[in-house]
């Protein structure tokens, strides 16, 4: 059997795609990227739904919210590899005897595939009932929300900027609902200079509040993470800041995970 090397020694060598009819170009370089992506090959080999799965897992590796026996709530949980992630490190399928079993619960506009050991839901977090849904659901409050999701993309970079940064203010408003306190609040935001609110909200009700930009997350992406840790307990409004900033920018419904996914 041949083996793919390279005449300067053993080496795997790069994947190329060719450009078919009708595909843009920019189409066929992300195809490119994407079967040369070592993560994407991992989260492949591993069973994981997508690359996204390896961000969630290296940001818990460095702060440790998913415990055995935490409740987490996945906020645009599609395609699903938080949600795997955080069902393996909760112990949320009892595969771990002698310690605590966790609850992970995913929601999102769109329908998500069954993923063993998570309980999922077709629901708008934005609606006023979800909270109360989401507690419901969970027979109490959360250890634990995070949301990778994204606005849909306007081609825009700053109004995409403060799409997901009102996203993102919209899922804390979520975890203040939600939270026990203690709790933990992970999401992603667009680096750009307007999340200022954001990270005073947070301040306001966490103890400790982290940006981190793991490994997993590609170099060229904007994206970086918010983690929120040791929830106080308060429940306040939007700053009239926050909510004048949404008046004016199109809908941010969430709407994708990002391409790495």
């Amino acid at each position: 059997m041949t083996k793919n090397i390279s005449g300067r020694g053993q080496r795997e060598l790069r994947e190329k795609v060719k450009t078919a009819r009708g595909r843009k170009l920019s189409s066929t370089l992300w195809l490119e990227r994407q079967l040369n992506d070592p993560y994407v090959k991992k989260a492949k080999a591993e069973g994981y739904r997508g690359r996204a799965a390896f961000k969630i897992a290296e940001i818990d590796d460095k702060f440790r919210f998913l415990v055995p026996g935490a409740r987490v709530v996945d906020l645009g949980c599609a395609p699903g590899g938080w949600c795997q992630v955080a069902v393996r490190r909760t112990n949320a399928l009892s595969d771990k005897p002698g310690k605590k079993v966790g609850r992970v619960i995913g929601v999102d506009l769109q329908h998500v595939d069954p993923i063993p050991g998570v309980e999922l839901h077709q629901l708008d977090f934005l609606d006023d009932e979800a909270d109360a849904l989401v507690k419901g659901w969970l027979g109490g409050r959360a250890d634990v929300v995070m949301s990778d999701m994204a606005a849909a993309a306007s081609g825009n970079p700053q109004v995409d900027h403060l799409r997901i940064v009102i996203l993102c203010e919209a899922a804390a408003q979520f975890a203040f609902d939600v939270l026990e306190d203690g709790g933990a609040f992970v999401a992603k935001v667009l680096a750009g200079g307007a999340e200022a609110s954001l990270q005073l909200l947070l301040k306001k009700n966490f103890t400790k509040v982290v940006n981190i930009k793991p490994p997993a997350s590609r170099a060229d992406s904007s994206e970086k993470f918010v983690v929120a840790t040791g929830f106080k307990g308060a429940r306040p409004a939007l700053s009239d800041g926050a909510d004048q900033a949404g008046s004016d920018l199109p809908d941010a419904t969430p709407d994708r995970r990002d391409s790495e996914a």
